[in-house]
């Protein structure tokens, strides 16, 4: 099988969305700024479908594609709020919010993700983590106690490329750290006794994780 002939049919095949959407992801890939590829927001516009959900939080906003994205895809009255540690990145985000008129529906957070996750109160029906891979395990415990019971969890880019299957040393020496979190990452969410958990091989891999009802 050619996968990259049958990703680039698959990306053929998902539908457009807004014009100022399109436009703030062509302009990050140009300026090779990282933000989901389009295979993978079309499995979160359908996880956005079948969840419906009221709260979404989101670790790692760029310029604000993805969190656009979901807004344009959940509930008209879905708050969502978004974590950005880059000052560049978040005043090009909120520069993005401001032009799509979503102010009111996006609340965008600046600095270090795990102090403000720490602050923040749980029942949040809808995560996606998209921020440092290496990160992700650091704040699972924060991120497990903010989901709230059935909330799901969509942790993006865990395949890093194909390379989480290889040894880690066959990998480059200055990639094992970030390469043995992720793997680590990936059994805690696939083990854990009050989550289910699907590696979902779109892009670069989405984990897609839903709580338990009755954990808190």
């Amino acid at each position: 099988m050619d996968l990259e002939r049958l990703t680039v049919y698959l990306q053929s095949l998902a539908a457009e969305d807004s014009c100022l959407v399109e436009e703030i992801a062509a302009q990050a890939l140009a300026d090779r700024v990282p933000v989901i590829r389009r295979e993978t927001a079309s499995l979160l516009k359908m996880l956005l479908a079948l969840k419906k959900p009221q709260k979404i939080l989101e670790v790692g906003t760029a310029v604000g594609y993805s969190a656009l994205l979901m807004a344009e895809n959940a509930p008209k009255n879905c708050s969502i709020v978004t974590i950005e540690k880059s000052e560049e990145r978040a005043a090009q985000a909120r520069e993005n919010i401001r032009r799509a008129g979503r102010q009111e529906q996006i609340m965008l957070l600046e600095g270090e993700a795990a102090d403000i996750l720490r602050e923040l109160s749980g029942g949040w029906d809808f995560v996606f983590m998209d921020a440092a891979k290496g990160q992700y395990l650091h704040f699972f415990d924060e991120i497990f106690r903010l989901l709230a019971p059935g909330g799901v969890l969509v942790s993006d880019n865990v395949l890093q490329d194909g390379t989480i299957l290889e040894s880690r040393f066959a990998v480059e020496r200055r990639e094992r750290t970030i390469h043995s979190r992720m793997r680590e990452y990936l059994y805690v969410i696939t083990h854990h006794d009050s989550l289910t958990t699907a590696v979902v091989p779109v892009g670069d891999g989405a984990a897609v994780s839903v709580k338990a009802l009755g954990n808190v």
